[in-house]
């Protein structure tokens, strides 16, 4: 069966950033030659007029005003919950891949060992690491503190934190995730998100195991020995187009605003969320419940 679709016939969504476009700059482009203004973030002054350094909407806050980019890398703050690649195994250290500007580091002590054991890391350890995670590991981590230059220290000492097994991650915008209090979600449909800061998106099927003896960043990845069940799979699945529709219209990302988008969704096939038309319905319905219901 071949889908066909015209594009003339095709219902276009109503745009509601008309006020938004209006103040897209572009680099060098000059925002204003009035002297009062204070220069914010995305700006430089020359000739005593304010020019844009970054492609991005302006943004005016009293007398200051500021450029907010359109695509930006993640800015670390303490306390984010984060989503990270393993890219090197270091001394008594790993690098991170968090899609920010420089590379995070985890060190040794910031891990639990396995057991959940707490004492000091020795030469044996060390020696040990790349048993704990080696290149390409998935985990999630919080950042415990910012370096002078921008980069990022990260830990994994909480149970909730550790690596990942088998699910599905999403890279979007880090501006579309929302601070909350938790970042974990194990959804009533079968599927638990980890929405992290950085805008690394985690999905995999929701296992009840103990976690009570675990290290906090090692799992049992017995559970994973035989492949996700197929019903498992089309929920993460539809949960993945889902998290990019909400994407793809620049609506805010958390437990509520995802599950309302899935329950919208049920009423078309995986494979059709990401058709335009039906996007913009599911959206729609999805948005307006959230009004609706204020949250």
């Amino acid at each position: 069966m071949v889908d066909i679709r015209l594009a003339h016939s095709r219902q276009k969504p109503e745009k509601h950033e008309s006020e938004e476009l209006s103040n897209l700059v572009s680099p060098g482009n000059i925002i204003t030659a009035d002297t009062g203004f204070m220069r914010g973030h995305g700006t430089y002054m020359e000739d005593d007029k304010l020019y844009a350094s970054v492609a991005g909407v302006v943004e005016r806050v009293n007398k200051l005003i500021c450029v907010k980019p359109l695509k930006t890398r993640y800015n670390g703050e303490v306390g984010d919950v984060v989503i990270g690649r393993i890219i090197e195994v270091q001394q008594r250290r790993w690098k991170v891949e968090t899609h920010s500007k420089l590379d995070s580091v985890l060190m040794l002590s910031s891990v639990n060992l396995p057991g959940g054991e707490l004492r000091r890391r020795s030469e044996e350890d060390e020696k040990m690491m790349r048993l704990y995670l080696k290149e390409g590991d998935l985990i999630s981590a919080e950042v415990q503190s910012v370096f002078s230059d921008g980069s990022l220290s990260l830990h994994t000492r909480s149970l909730k934190y550790g690596k990942l097994g088998q699910g599905s991650l999403l890279h979007i915008s880090p501006s579309l995730v929302k601070r909350r209090k938790t970042h974990f979600h194990n959804l009533p449909c079968g599927a638990s998100i980890i929405l992290g800061n950085n805008g690394y998106i985690w999905i995999s099927p929701t296992v009840n195991e103990e976690t009570d003896q675990t290290g906090g960043y090692e799992q049992n990845f017995e559970v994973y020995i035989y492949p996700v069940q197929r019903s498992d799979r089309e929920v993460i699945s539809r949960l993945r187009n889902c998290v990019l529709a909400l994407a793809e219209h620049k609506m805010q990302l958390y437990d509520t605003s995802v599950l309302y988008t899935y329950e919208a969704s049920l009423n078309f096939a995986v494979k059709d969320i990401l058709k335009p038309e039906i996007m913009s319905e599911i959206i729609d319905s999805a948005q307006q419940r959230l009004e609706r219901e204020g949250t």
